[in-house]
């Protein structure tokens, strides 16, 4: 019986989406976490921040620990931990109950994604895996688009408890779906530790890292700030507000296709040019940003340019990890969640000591790093790499 290999890559983008809808679902239902618990603001954020700390330490090397066992298990075991701690959040009445079981898909969430996008890339041909690839990548863009804000609208009409099973659910019908349709995957010849981790004596690598490093900081800087920007600087209510962040996740979906298409005719001159089309964004944002229409119009640009933002990088990154390409992208789930940190820490002290309107040039500041690393490495190194090969 053969196999339906494109159904195989969306039951994995279902599982990126479960991911991502559990990982920022959590930010818009913090209102009701503070008062199901009764605890301050920034105690829930431990939820938030303590979720992205895990990732950014622990992905390459639990990636590396498992990187003999087979495919198909490790997926399940993930996806699983998945419905388990959304199954756990929603039964609690224990704020540290909560806490711990935020740490347990954090662990989790780098080895399923590194496995993931190789096990796309191996679904198909090798002149079909970029694609692959960024149809599971696309699992990220419509949890912007539509699993955070379920998340969100079941908490504030329903309840607390039925956010989280939704995401309980969609992780449930992830895991069903790898349990039945993918083949058993089990590693043929395993890769040793030091070969893996050799990839770190690479120069070329860590400029590949401090561009996605950057890169992430340049896009969550501002992006963390979305919702505060567009109300005291747009003067956007609430509802306008929540309209602009469905907007701005629907348009990712495009941009992640338009992306993944440039990317799949010419890696490094759609690298080279995404910096260049981020500053665009952020002057016209900045000078604009007190233009109600005018802004509802760049949010639209905004949202199909900062979903390149995720492809590119890990295309980027990876093009320097083949010889360990699920170590490589463990490497890519960690430094991008260190940029993610780096950039919303940043873009707050821009936001404390100057004001929200000038939050832009923090955004501005990583771009410009993130081109200046990208043109660095081409230049010291003399990359011509003109396609994409992520498998």
């Amino acid at each position: 019986m053969k196999r339906d290999n494109s159904l195989l890559i969306i039951i994995l983008a279902l599982g990126i989406f479960g991911i991502i809808t559990t990982e920022m679902g959590i930010i818009g239902v913090l209102p009701q976490v503070t008062q199901k618990f009764n605890i301050s603001t920034s105690q829930a954020g431990w939820l938030v921040s303590i979720f992205s700390l895990v990732v950014a330490i622990s992905g390459p090397f639990l990636t590396l620990l498992v990187s003999g066992i087979n495919r198909k298990v490790i997926l399940l075991t993930a996806v699983l931990s998945f419905v388990i701690s959304n199954m756990a959040y929603a039964l609690t009445t224990e704020f540290d109950v909560m806490l711990i079981f935020r740490i347990l898909p954090a662990i989790f969430h780098p080895v399923f994604f590194s496995v993931a996008l190789v096990v796309a890339a191996k679904l198909v041909p090798p002149e079909k895996s970029s694609k692959a690839v960024t149809k599971v990548f696309a699992g990220i863009t419509v949890g912007f688009a539509f699993g955070v804000p379920l998340t969100s609208y079941l908490a504030e009409k329903i309840s607390l408890e039925a956010a989280f099973l939704f995401g309980a659910v969609v992780s449930m019908i992830a895991f069903v779906g790898i349990l039945i349709w993918l083949p058993s995957m089990p590693v043929k010849e395993k890769m040793s530790y030091g070969t893996q981790v050799g990839i770190l004596r690479k120069p070329q690598l860590w400029f590949n890292i401090m561009t996605v490093i950057f890169i992430f900081a340049a896009m969550f800087s501002v992006y963390s700030y979305f919702a505060e920007y567009l109300g005291q600087v747009t003067h956007m209510n609430g509802s306008w507000i929540s309209i602009m962040l469905m907007v701005f996740g629907i348009i990712m979906i495009f941009g992640n296709f338009l992306f993944g298409g440039l990317l799949h005719k010419n890696l490094i001159k759609t690298v080279i040019m995404f910096p260049l089309l981020y500053v665009v964004i952020y002057i016209f944002t900045y000078s604009l940003g007190t233009s109600f229409l005018p802004m509802v119009v760049v949010v639209l640009f905004w949202g199909a340019v900062h979903s390149g933002g995720l492809i590119i990088s890990q295309a980027w990154l990876t093009m320097e990890t083949k010889e360990a390409p699920e170590f490589g992208n463990s490497l890519f789930v960690s430094f991008s969640n260190l940029g993610i940190t780096m950039g919303a820490s940043i873009g707050g002290w821009f936001i404390s000591h100057l004001e929200i309107h000038q939050l832009i040039w923090s955004g501005m500041m990583f771009t410009l790093l993130a081109f200046l690393s990208i043109i660095l490495k081409i230049k010291i190194f003399k990359s011509n790499a003109g396609e994409v090969n992520v498998s």
